[in-house]
Protein backbone atom coordinates (compact mmCIF):
# COMPACT_ATOMS: atom_id res chain seq x y z
CA UNK A 1 0.00 0.00 0.00
CA UNK A 2 1.54 3.38 -0.97
CA UNK A 3 0.82 6.48 1.49
CA UNK A 4 0.60 10.13 1.26
CA UNK A 5 3.38 11.55 3.59
CA UNK A 6 4.16 15.32 4.34
CA UNK A 7 7.73 15.79 2.70
CA UNK A 8 8.74 18.99 3.17
CA UNK A 9 7.38 22.48 4.53
CA UNK A 10 8.27 26.18 4.63
CA UNK A 11 6.85 27.58 8.33
CA UNK A 12 5.23 31.04 8.86
CA UNK A 13 6.56 32.49 5.35
CA UNK A 14 4.92 35.65 4.17
CA UNK A 15 3.83 36.49 1.43
CA UNK A 16 5.37 38.93 -0.27
CA UNK A 17 3.60 40.37 -3.12
CA UNK A 18 0.72 38.84 -5.28
CA UNK A 19 0.07 38.97 -9.72
CA UNK A 20 -3.66 37.99 -10.48
CA UNK A 21 -2.69 38.37 -14.19
CA UNK A 22 0.32 35.41 -13.87
CA UNK A 23 -1.01 32.51 -14.97
CA UNK A 24 -0.97 30.74 -11.48
CA UNK A 25 1.71 29.10 -9.11
CA UNK A 26 3.47 30.60 -6.46
CA UNK A 27 7.34 31.49 -6.73
CA UNK A 28 9.31 31.10 -4.19
CA UNK A 29 13.01 32.07 -3.36
CA UNK A 30 15.07 29.40 -5.08
CA UNK A 31 17.39 29.45 -1.88
CA UNK A 32 14.76 28.90 0.68
CA UNK A 33 13.61 26.11 -2.10
CA UNK A 34 16.86 24.25 -1.87
CA UNK A 35 17.21 24.59 1.83
CA UNK A 36 13.75 23.08 2.44
CA UNK A 37 14.25 20.14 -0.12
CA UNK A 38 11.34 21.65 -2.93
CA UNK A 39 11.82 21.76 -7.02
CA UNK A 40 10.25 24.05 -9.30
CA UNK A 41 6.68 22.44 -10.66
CA UNK A 42 6.14 20.65 -7.58
CA UNK A 43 2.32 20.70 -6.42
CA UNK A 44 2.13 22.43 -3.18
CA UNK A 45 -0.61 22.83 -0.45
CA UNK A 46 -0.64 26.53 0.96
CA UNK A 47 -2.41 27.16 4.26
CA UNK A 48 -2.86 30.76 5.08
CA UNK A 49 -2.55 31.38 8.75
CA UNK A 50 -4.57 34.74 8.64
CA UNK A 51 -7.33 33.39 7.62
CA UNK A 52 -7.61 29.73 6.98
CA UNK A 53 -7.72 29.23 3.51
CA UNK A 54 -6.18 26.30 2.28
CA UNK A 55 -5.23 25.81 -1.84
CA UNK A 56 -2.80 23.65 -4.11
CA UNK A 57 -0.88 25.30 -6.93
CA UNK A 58 2.69 24.32 -7.98
CA UNK A 59 6.87 26.26 -7.45
CA UNK A 60 7.94 28.08 -9.88
CA UNK A 61 11.43 29.37 -8.54
CA UNK A 62 12.17 32.32 -7.92
CA UNK A 63 15.48 34.46 -7.37
CA UNK A 64 18.10 33.76 -5.28
CA UNK A 65 18.29 35.94 -1.76
CA UNK A 66 15.38 37.94 -2.87
CA UNK A 67 13.39 35.74 -0.55
CA UNK A 68 10.09 36.61 -2.46
CA UNK A 69 6.52 34.49 -1.94
CA UNK A 70 4.69 36.02 -4.65
CA UNK A 71 0.92 34.05 -5.37
CA UNK A 72 0.03 33.99 -8.96
CA UNK A 73 -3.56 34.05 -10.46
CA UNK A 74 -6.24 32.72 -9.03
CA UNK A 75 -3.80 32.18 -5.74
CA UNK A 76 -3.19 35.37 -5.32
CA UNK A 77 -7.14 35.62 -4.33
CA UNK A 78 -6.35 33.04 -0.84
CA UNK A 79 -3.57 34.93 0.35
CA UNK A 80 -2.55 39.19 0.93
CA UNK A 81 0.64 40.59 0.94
CA UNK A 82 1.77 40.23 4.87
CA UNK A 83 -0.07 37.30 5.52
CA UNK A 84 1.85 34.15 6.97
CA UNK A 85 1.42 30.81 5.36
CA UNK A 86 2.85 27.45 5.45
CA UNK A 87 3.69 25.44 2.04
CA UNK A 88 3.86 22.19 2.07
CA UNK A 89 4.78 19.14 -0.17
CA UNK A 90 3.98 15.67 0.08
CA UNK A 91 5.41 12.29 -1.52
CA UNK A 92 3.64 8.99 -2.33
CA UNK A 93 5.53 6.22 -0.92
CA UNK A 94 5.75 2.50 0.51
CA UNK A 95 3.91 2.36 3.82
CA UNK A 96 7.11 0.51 5.24
CA UNK A 97 9.31 3.27 4.11
CA UNK A 98 6.70 6.09 5.49
CA UNK A 99 6.92 4.45 9.05
CA UNK A 100 10.71 5.88 9.50
CA UNK A 101 10.33 8.63 6.98
CA UNK A 102 11.29 11.94 8.31
CA UNK A 103 10.13 15.21 7.12
CA UNK A 104 11.51 18.56 6.03
CA UNK A 105 10.88 21.93 8.15
CA UNK A 106 12.03 24.81 7.23
CA UNK A 107 11.37 27.96 9.39
CA UNK A 108 11.57 31.64 7.96
CA UNK A 109 11.26 34.62 9.85
CA UNK A 110 9.07 37.49 9.15
CA UNK A 111 11.65 38.62 6.25
CA UNK A 112 11.44 35.07 4.90
CA UNK A 113 15.35 34.50 6.15
CA UNK A 114 15.75 31.03 6.93
CA UNK A 115 15.96 30.47 10.90
CA UNK A 116 16.36 26.78 11.10
CA UNK A 117 15.47 23.40 9.67
CA UNK A 118 15.31 19.87 10.91
CA UNK A 119 13.97 16.69 9.96
CA UNK A 120 11.22 15.88 12.12
CA UNK A 121 11.88 13.73 15.34
CA UNK A 122 16.08 15.08 15.00
CA UNK A 123 17.63 18.10 16.07
CA UNK A 124 17.20 21.57 15.15
CA UNK A 125 20.17 23.36 12.67
CA UNK A 126 19.85 27.06 13.47
CA UNK A 127 20.52 28.95 9.90
CA UNK A 128 21.04 32.81 10.76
Amino acid sequence: MKLHVLKSKIHNAIVTSGDLEYEGSITIDNELLEIANMIPNEKVLVVNNNNGERFETYIIKGANGLREIQLNGAAARCALPGDEIIIMTFAVIEEHEARDFKPMVLIVDKHNNPKSRHYVGEETTLLS
